[in-house]
C-alpha cells in the first residue's frame, strides 16, 4: 500500500503513522517546517489526524530524551543517511514511553514502517531490537534524563548563559506541555462574553485563554463571524505597548499572518500592513475579511519599501529564529542553528535601520521578535542605539502594560517574556522581546 492510499482502508493505524513519519522525516532530515509537513494529515479523519499530530509533536518535544534512551541500545550512532530510520525509532519510542500506546502496537507498526520503505528496509532488524529494549528498560533510563536535554545543545547553552538554570528548567517544563489556545477579541469589551462562550478565562492583558480547547478552531463560536482571532498572549503585547493608536497612521512591517494588524485596525488605527510573502498576505486579507476590519496591504520587501509619508508609529516584528514559539512550534528546535541566527541578526539590523527612517519626529518605533536570544533582542537594540539610532530614546514599558508581569520588564525598560511566565493558574506564553523607542 502506498502513502497515497485511502486511510480508511486500514484500521491498524499504520497509514496514520506512515504520514506522521513522513512529516518527521521532512522536519528532522530536511529542515522542513511543521505547518508545511502537516499537510499530509489533511485527508485523515479527525481522530486519525489528531493522532498523527500528537505523534509528531510529542516526538519533536521529547527528541533529546528519546535520542538519549535510544543511544543506550545502539552499538554505534546511526549514520546521517539513516535519518528516516532514526525518526522511526524516535516515534516508536515516543509511543512506548510517553503516549501509552500498547507495546505490541508501537512495535508492530514501527517495524512495518521500516520494512516497507526503501531507505529503512535493511534496518528493520535493528529497529525491532532497539525498540524491544526501549520497551523493557527505557522507562527506567528516562527517569534519569533531565527535560533540558530536549533543547539542542547550542540553544541550551545560549539559554543557560542568558537566563540561568532556573529559567531554563522552567522553559524545559513548558516545552513538554500541550499549550492552551489564546484568542484576542475584536471588541475588548466582549472578552467576558467570549470567555463564557468558549469556556475560557480572561488574562490581565485582555487575552481570552482556553486551557483545554475542544474541536477545530474554525468551528468554535465567534470564529466565522470574526469576533476574535487566534493570537498568543505574548504576541498581543507589542500592540498593547503602542498606547492609543486611534486615528494614527501605523505601519505594521512583516505583518503576515496579521494578528497585530487586526489589533491595530480594531483599535482605530489607519494601518498599512507590509510583508514580502504574497502567500502569507493572502491569509492576512482573509483574516481582515472575516473580522470586517480594514487595512492597506502592501506586498514589498521591507528594506526596499519607500512610502510617500512617514508614520506616527512603526511596528517591526522582525524575522527571527522564532525560538520563543517552541511551545506551539517544536519544529523550530530542529530547524534552527547558529548560522541561521547570525544571518537573521544581520537582516534584523538592516530592517531596524530602515524602519527608523519611516517614523515621524516624536513617533513610536516598536521593535519585537519572538526569539529567546539576546542577540536578536537586547543586543540588537543596543547596537542600534549606539550607532544609527543614537538619537532615538527608549520609552520604558511599564509593569501595567505587561499585565502586571513585573519579571518581564528588564532594567533597560524593555519587555522580555519567557515561556514559563504568566498569571496564577494561567501560566505559559511565547517568548517575546519588545523595545519601544521614540524618534528624534
Amino acid at each position: 500500500m502506498t502513502a497515497a492510499s485511502s486511510p480508511s482502508s486500514r484500521n491498524d493505524g499504520l497509514e496514520t503513522r506512515r504520514r506522521a513519519l513522513d512529516a518527521l522525516e521532512t522536519i528532522l532530515c530536511r529542515g522542513g517546517m511543521l505547518h508545511e509537513a502537516a499537510h499530509r494529515f489533511a485527508e485523515l479523519p479527525p481522530r486519525e489526524r489528531a493522532l498523527a499530530e500528537q505523534l509528531v509533536r510529542t516526538t519533536l518535544r521529547r527528541a533529546g530524551q528519546l535520542r538519549a534512551v535510544i543511544g543506550e541500545f545502539l552499538k554505534k550512532p546511526l549514520p546521517a543517511k539513516a535519518c528516516r530510520a532514526e525518526a522511526a525509532l524516535l516515534m516508536g519510542a515516543a509511543q512506548l514511553l510517553f503516549l501509552r500506546t500498547p507495546g505490541h502496537a508501537a512495535l508492530h507498526t514501527t517495524v512495518e514502517l521500516a520494512r516497507g520503505h526503501a531507505r529503512t528496509g535493511h534496518l528493520t532488524g535493528l529497529v525491532n531490537a532497539v525498540l524491544r529494549r526501549v520497551q523493557e528498560r527505557g522507562a527506567a533510563l528516562l527517569e534519569r534524563l533531565p527535560l533540558e536535554l530536549n533543547f539542542p545543545e547550542w540553544l541550551r547553552q545560549r539559554l543557560l548563559a542568558a537566563c540561568g538554570e532556573k529559567a531554563l528548567a522552567g522553559m524545559a517544563e513548558e516545552l513538554v506541555r500541550e499549550p492552551p489556545l489564546d484568542i484576542t477579541p475584536k471588541e475588548p469589551a466582549e472578552a467576558e462574553k467570549w470567555a463564557g462562550a468558549l469556556g475560557g478565562v480572561i488574562l490581565p492583558t485582555g487575552t481570552v485563554r482556553m486551557m483545554q480547547p475542544a474541536g477545530r478552531v474554525e468551528e468554535l463560536p465567534g470564529y466565522v463571524e470574526g469576533a476574535w482571532w487566534v493570537q498568543d498572549a505574548a504576541a498581543a503585547l507589542p500592540v498593547r505597548c503602542m498606547g492609543d493608536v486611534a486615528g494614527k497612521r501605523v505601519a505594521d512591517l512583516c505583518a503576515a499572518p496579521g494578528g497585530k494588524t487586526l489589533q491595530l485596525a480594531a483599535a482605530g488605527a489607519r494601518v498599512t500592513a507590509v510583508d514580502i510573502s504574497e502567500k502569507r498576505l493572502r491569509r492576512l486579507r482573509e483574516n481582515l475579511t472575516r473580522t470586517h476590519l480594514t487595512a492597506e496591504v502592501v506586498a514589498a520587501d521591507v528594506p526596499e519599501w519607500q512610502p510617500e509619508e512617514r508614520f506616527d508609529a512603526v511596528l517591526l516584528d522582525a524575522p527571527c529564529s522564532a525560538t520563543g514559539t517552541f511551545r506551539r512550534h517544536p519544529d523550530v528546535l530542529h530547524t534552527r542553528d547558529p548560522r541561521q541566527v547570525a544571518d537573521l541578526r544581520a537582516l534584523q539590523a538592516v530592517m531596524l535601520e530602515h524602519a527608523a527612517r519611516l517614523v515621524r519626529s516624536g513617533g513610536i518605533l516598536l521593535y519585537c521578535v519572538c526569539s529567546l536570544l539576546p542577540e536578536e533582542g537586547e543586543e540588537q537594540v543596543a547596537r542600534f542605539l549606539s550607532g544609527p539610532g543614537a538619537d532615538f530614546r527608549v520609552a520604558p514599558i511599564s509593569v501595567e502594560e505587561a499585565g502586571g508581569l513585573k519579571e518581564a520588564i528588564t532594567p533597560e525598560g524593555f519587555m522580555r517574556t519567557l515561556p514559563f511566565m504568566g498569571w496564577e493558574q494561567a501560566r505559559g506564553m511565547d517568548g517575546f522581546f519588545i523595545a519601544r523607542l521614540i524618534a528624534p
